[in-house]
């Protein structure tokens, strides 16, 4: 049995302020994210030392397949290679050696020296791989074979994102002793703290070793407690004989603290576990573990308490790709995002709909934003068969079944292993939307979402296993009380079933509000404007507007562009109007057009920025009058390197353009730019007929650029990535999708209008006396056909409506003095040149109609989605 020291330092002002930090620690981790070899397709030999690749583009990381990506609804989809030549002393085989990925999609090939070390798949989690094995002495050749092809077999099959592929990611390089502390190997927990009331609370720390010294020895581990100014606060010593190639759990629990500092989003303040361990007097690893003091409690009937108070959170939903760059961000346009979300006044995030980046989860810490971490198990409206990401979200083919569920099982095992202790997540949640699931597939859903659900307990009893995006199926089918809490996404905040469900819940999307920069000067409240919804119930924990930032997506620009901030990361005015009302912060006042006359060029940061693919700089584009004030003219701009070190996602240029996926709107362009060398960066700003303007960045942490010396920065003119496909793909929709109405009958919901069943039926109430139904299929579609079912035979008077925006509706079909008898209604609109759009279906009932009440008992809308 673990022997456990309790060591307690708090009696004593001297002891408090000693400092425990090592300086020295004999593990190496080192940021490799520089100078890779990248060529895109598939590559016989490429894992080989002696393969050839001069003639392959020269990156960083990280990196996707689809740079430059602005936008696009397509992508590639197949396979690249990356390698890496890395060098090894004699010491540092005597270490073990170990990759670590943060994040590549979605299955990577890893080969050391021609040799296949390991293979992951799973597009969202981190892995290690030991590499000790292949190593020599000298030059080392690192490869990895990645592909991005989907998989009926593994999760997500289905998502409203974009897929894209690469190491997008940062790696490391990291070396430690035969016997070390493991990946991700220490778990910290503070098991008193909710009883106490945050006064006190012992803190518990669980750490993983391993010994692949190949012989059993005495090792001691040391744990000691930091608090946020460095101070050491507690410690534990632990003896433990670990026996050959063998992993030891050890538990170390310290006596109980006080006098703590509480991490809430208004001061986040974080403590630190150093685990120091030795082989006698032989310090043979070191590691860091950043932690929080903080309780909360999720309950049904009054909300979300964090540290015994009540908050009643404001959020958003946040993807994590950005304009150019796609998936493959750095750690700082991370925390700009959050500190943007932040800064308008949100302090809960909803990690939309994978497991993000540690550096994520660490910003989120750091800047004091509560984040609801979210396992890849994903449903989108309108599926078709499968083969790409629109399939159903739990496989119609038995013999995927097996191994989706050990997919899903083992990214939501990753994913709480890496991020389990940032003080900042408040809910480990299962999926969004499964239910977009083939009828025949449901039962597997509830299955395997039982199975998430207890594993997550499992691994970590301490948080609760959301059920995100649980508002289908309606009945005795429903999924959203198989986990601890649920989220409802869309209209299911405002469904009966769901309006108080016994549970702790949340709105977990609203608004869905598609606009272009700059937008209006509103909420966006969506499905929440009806009856003051927003304002919330006492039940409600909180709502997260969908979404924080335009993103990429198969569904097309209807849906990407939904944010109230852009792609480019520039706030629409919609961002500004929370930022009033959250934060009591008045809008700036809006450029109106004039006379452009010349540019102005900001930085994010002019110095110090680290040349590791971690750091980069946003410069913003501004176009300004004659006596210096902006003007929403939106004139082509180039910014171009003129001198240095650098690059932009297109190459050393970029050009922004009014009618472009590289947009200039409102007088204002932006986009990130970053370096893998150190030195001076001059960036010119220039349109014709104005006064141009420059900045100059200053790289750091790599090796200096020398003109002539250093790699060239490929030119990578930006394309839209277009897909061959053999005809135009027509999707339905209907079934599951969002449904509002004016009203409606006890038990006759309007989600029962669009739930797969035509034995079911919405109806309006009695006394509604301009009766409607509306669907969102929530894509902007070419329709082409929708299916009018109702209950039973009848005379029934109304008309049917189709838009994009809800503000203007053209009439499809005008049946408001119907007299004959129907049960079905056929409305073919492919016919014509003119094309119809829409995303919204609506179906107004005649407000004197004598013949039959306002009923349907099934919509269902074909049609192809739109850029």
């Amino acid at each position: 049995m673990t022997k456990h020291l309790f060591i307690f330092l708090l009696g004593l002002l001297g002891l408090s302020s000693l400092c425990a930090q090592n300086t020295f620690t004999p593990r190496k981790n080192i940021n490799i994210n520089r100078e890779w070899k990248y060529a895109r397709g598939d590559y016989n030999g490429a894992e080989q030392p002696s393969f050839n690749d001069t003639a392959w583009e020269t990156i960083g990381l990280p990196h996707s397949f689809s740079i430059p990506y602005f936008m696009s609804k397509d992508f590639y989809v197949g396979y690249g290679w990356y390698r890496k030549a890395l060098d090894l002393s004699k010491e540092d085989l005597a270490k073990n050696i170990f990759l670590e990925f943060d994040g590549v999609f979605q299955e990577a090939e890893v080969f050391v020296n021609g040799r296949l070390m390991d293979t992951h798949v799973g597009g969202y989690t981190g892995f290690t791989v030991d590499i000790s094995s292949a190593a020599k002495q000298g030059k080392n050749l690192i490869a990895v074979r990645v592909n991005n092809v989907w998989k009926p077999n593994v999760a997500p099959r289905a998502g409203e994102h974009t897929f894209s592929g690469g190491i997008y990611r940062n790696v490391r390089l990291v070396m430690k002793a035969p016997v070390h502390i493991d990946w991700y190997g220490t778990f910290v927990t503070t098991p008193d703290l909710g009883k106490n009331k945050g006064k006190s609370s012992v803190v518990k720390v669980e750490t993983g070793v391993c010994n692949r010294s190949g012989k059993a020895e005495r090792f001691k581990l040391v744990t000691e407690v930091l608090d946020p100014n460095g101070n050491l606060i507690a410690k534990a010593e632990t003896a433990n004989v670990i026996s050959a190639n063998t992993d030891k759990h050890i538990e170390q629990v310290t006596e109980p603290l006080d006098n703590l500092h509480l991490w809430h989003p208004s001061h986040p303040s974080l403590y630190k576990v150093v685990s120091s361990l030795y082989k006698g007097k032989e310090l043979l690893d070191s590691d860091e573990t950043t932690f929080g003091f903080r309780w909360f409690e999720w309950t049904a009937d009054k909300g979300f308490f964090l540290n015994g108070e009540h908050l009643f959170f404001k959020g958003a939903n946040v993807h994590q790709d950005q304009a150019g760059w796609g998936d493959a961000v750095t750690e700082t346009a991370m925390r700009r995002d959050v500190c943007m979300m932040k800064e308008a006044g949100f302090d809960f995030i909803r990690g939309s709909h994978y497991p993000h980046a540690p550096a994520f989860s660490k910003v989120c810490d750091e800047e004091g934003m509560l984040f609801w971490s979210e396992a890849p198990f994903w449903g989108i409206g309108g599926f078709r068969p499968d083969g790409y990401w629109n399939s159903s979200a739990y496989p119609v083919n038995p013999q995927d079944e097996a191994a989706f569920e050990e997919s899903a099982l083992e990214q939501l095992a990753e994913m709480i292993r890496i991020h389990r202790n940032h003080p900042s997540i408040v809910a480990w949640s299962m999926c969004n939307e499964p239910f977009f699931s083939a009828p025949e597939a449901m039962d597997g859903v509830r299955r395997l979402l039982t199975r998430m659900v207890d594993l997550s307990r499992q691994l970590d009893p301490t948080r609760p296993a959301a059920i995100g995006g649980a508002q289908r199926p309606l009945g005795e089918e429903r999924i959203d009380k198989i986990g601890d809490i649920v989220g409802y996404n869309g209209d299911g905040a405002t469904q009966p079933d769901f309006l108080n469900p016994g549970i702790p819940n949340v709105v977990s999307e609203y608004g869905s509000t598609t606009a272009e920069r700059p937008g209006e000067y509103t909420p966006g409240w969506g499905d929440l404007q009806k009856n003051d919804t927003w304002k919330g119930f006492p039940w409600r924990s909180g709502q997260a507007i969908w979404c924080g930032f335009d993103h990429g997506s198969i569904a097309g620009s209807q849906l990407g562009k939904m944010g109230i901030v852009d792609y480019f990361r520039i706030p629409k005015r919609s961002w500004y109007w929370y930022r009033n009302e959250y934060k009591q912060v008045d809008p700036p006042e809006w450029a109106q057009k004039g006379i452009p006359s010349q540019i102005k060029l900001e930085a994010t940061q002019t110095a110090g920025v680290r040349a590791d693919g971690t750091d980069d700089v946003m410069l913003i584009v501004t176009i300004l009058n004659e006596e210096g004030r902006p003007v929403s003219n939106s004139p082509a701009v180039t910014l171009k390197l003129l001198s240095g070190p650098g690059e932009f996602p297109t190459g050393t240029s970029i050009t922004f353009e009014e009618n472009s996926d590289i947009r200039i709107a409102d007088g204002k362009a932006a986009i990130t730019f970053r370096s893998y060398y150190a030195g001076t960066a001059v960036v010119e700003a220039t349109s014709p007929g104005l006064k141009p303007a420059r900045a100059e960045i200053t790289f750091t942490d790599a090796p200096a650029y020398v003109k002539g010396q250093s790699p060239v920065v490929k030119e990578r003119p930006y394309v839209r990535f277009t897909q061959e496909k053999n005809g135009e793909i027509e999707q339905t929709f209907g079934r599951n999708n969002p449904t509002f109405a004016s009203s409606r009958e006890d038990g006759k919901g309007a989600g029962l209008a669009a739930d797969g069943n035509k034995g079911t039926w919405w109806q309006a109430a009695k006394d509604d006396k301009a009766p409607d139904w509306m669907l969102d299929t929530e894509k902007g579609l070419v329709l082409k056909h929708i299916s009018i079912t109702f209950p039973r035979p009848g005379v029934y008077q109304y008309k049917v409506e189709v838009s994009d925006d809800q503000v203007n509706w053209t009439i499809v079909s005008d049946a408001l003095d119907n007299s004959s008898e129907e049960v079905q209604k056929e409305i073919d609109l492919s016919g014509g040149d003119a094309k119809i759009h829409g995303r919204f279906v609506r179906i107004t009932f005649r407000r004197d109609a004598a013949w039959m009440p306002a009923a349907l008992a099934e919509v269902e809308v074909r049609g192809i989605v739109r850029e």
